[in-house]
């Protein structure tokens, strides 16, 4: 019930409720959420600002995914000198800090693992198959897609359901990270499970100029 409780709070994003409840209880940050995170990758997930930021305040010893996925930039370049060689690891559920910091929009934490070593061109292993671009992209973070493509991520690799960057960025409507993927080689013809172009996925949103663009 407690942890329920937790999670609600997490949910609620009220920084006072939720100090006060982990200043009874701080032993619940080191057990998994429902959802198989821990509290603070839960935050990160839902994009609880305060959640994260009251979380932080009670724990000393992030690991190298919660520190990537919440920014911590000093945490994670002390991680990765004491132990560089996890640099590539993958996290519970399956993503590397690189892979995280993408998704997070954490790019000083993501220009300094790849600086370090990190694969751009290493995917989740939980079965989506997720790519550390197509984490930036998904995000919209144009910052991140362009450090990364520098550092020769691939462009036209596909996730779980054959989706592309290509893909998410039309689905987005993202028109700069359109044109950073198409300058630097993204197919147009590239279809997802059941067919589906980057053109059809922008057309469906109501961003019909980018679908004639990507159709050309």
């Amino acid at each position: 019930m407690l942890h329920n409780n937790l999670e609600e709070l997490i949910i609620k994003d009220d920084e006072n409720d939720l100090r006060e409840f982990l200043n009874k209880d701080i032993s619940l940050l080191k057990q998994l959420t429902s959802h198989d995170v821990s509290p603070l990758m839960l935050s990160c997930y839902f994009s609880k600002a305060n959640a994260i930021k009251v979380i932080l305040e009670f724990i000393t010893d992030l690991n190298l995914f919660e520190a990537a996925a919440s920014g911590k930039f000093d945490e994670v370049a002390h991680l990765i000198f004491v132990a560089p060689e996890k640099i590539n690891d993958y996290s519970s559920n399956g993503f590397t800090a690189l892979g995280l910091a993408s998704y997070f929009g954490k790019e000083e934490v993501a220009r300094y693992l790849v600086l370090k070593g990190a694969d751009v061109n290493l995917p989740s292993n939980n079965g989506f198959n997720v790519f550390p671009l197509h984490s930036a992209v998904a995000a919209n973070n144009l910052n991140i897609s362009r450090m990364l493509i520098e550092n020769h991520a691939l462009i036209n690799v596909s996730q779980q359901s054959g989706v592309t960057p290509l893909h998410s960025a039309a689905q987005n409507g993202n028109v700069e990270l359109i044109i950073l993927l198409l300058e630097k080689g993204a197919k147009v013809d590239v279809r997802m499970e059941g067919g589906k172009l980057p053109a059809d996925l922008a057309n469906e949103k109501g961003y019909t100029e980018i679908a004639e663009i990507l159709s050309t």
